[in-house]
């Protein structure tokens, strides 16, 4: 007896990595800023998740929104937070638990039409035959708010208009794009209309129109992860003050609980 309880124990100090190992969930976000700025908003977020649910936790990033798409897919990103085009696109790998709140539009935000002041665009209706660049065909408030509403004009922005896809999907580059000229239109999300103000001359961009309303971006995590930690992060993440500081480095007012039939607007929008 003596012999096989000195053995077990010879064998737990040989192998502790494999009896204790503890499993390392990664989480990411929609990289729809540059690096830096993403680092800045998620590592608050992946300390506060682990320490609020004990289980481990580590930010990654990827370099776009393919890679990102397809991290989430195969299953290397368990904790996703993306926008809702990207959450429909995933929603076989991955369920949403909660969606952000932000700004007046709540749990939902819009996407907006802008050109130049002298381009004589006046309405979305001006934008037949036009060259727009949009953020991405990923982009909910960059692209899919804005299909939306010209859809409902009479006007198949991907048959109707001249499309060119911004530089890395930066709502940036859009904006920039529209001021100097090199289009007639950009689609961007509302939010970010001043995201360049440093960077073009003032009186260069005009909001030419507001856009659809979509639901606002998902926090998911992927389908295989086991119920007691789902549970855990769901709870996590509603339990967040707006005061707090990982709120505040999210931009964000806080999460409401969503289901997975909020997106299903989406997801039509996608198919049409």
């Amino acid at each position: 007896m003596k012999r096989i309880i000195i053995f077990l124990v010879v064998l737990i100090i040989s192998f502790p990595t494999y009896i204790f190992a503890e499993e390392t969930y990664e989480l990411s976000m929609l990289p729809r800023y540059f690096p830096k700025r993403i680092r800045s908003m998620i590592d608050p977020l992946a300390n506060y998740l682990a320490q609020e649910t004990g289980l481990s936790i580590k930010a990654v990033l990827t370099k776009d929104f393919t890679e990102y798409e397809n991290s989430i897919k195969s299953g290397d990103i368990e904790i996703g937070y993306q926008n809702p085009l990207v959450y429909s696109k995933v929603s076989q790998a991955h369920e949403v638990l909660a969606m952000a709140v932000k700004g007046s539009g709540g749990d939902k935000f819009r996407g907006i039409v802008i050109a130049r002041p002298d381009s004589g665009i006046e309405s979305v209706t001006d934008l037949r035959h036009k060259k727009i660049m949009i953020v991405g065909k990923t982009s909910a408030g960059g692209f899919l708010s804005q299909k939306m509403t010209l859809s409902k004009n009479g006007i198949n922005v991907q048959k109707d208009c001249a499309m060119e896809e911004a530089s890395d999907n930066k709502q940036e580059n859009v904006i920039i794009s529209v001021s100097i000229g090199d289009v007639d239109a950009g689609f961007i999300r509302e939010s970010a209309l001043h995201m360049a103000d440093k960077y073009i001359q003032p009186g260069t961009i005009k909001v030419v129109s507001n856009c659809a309303w979509l639901p606002n971006w998902a926090f998911s995590v992927n389908r295989s992860l086991p119920d007691e930690a789902k549970n855990k992060l769901k709870n996590a993440i509603l339990k967040l003050k707006e005061e707090s500081t990982v709120l505040k480095a999210m931009d964000l007012k806080g999460f409401s609980p969503a289901d997975d039939s909020q997106y299903d607007i989406v997801r039509k929008l996608i198919e049409s």
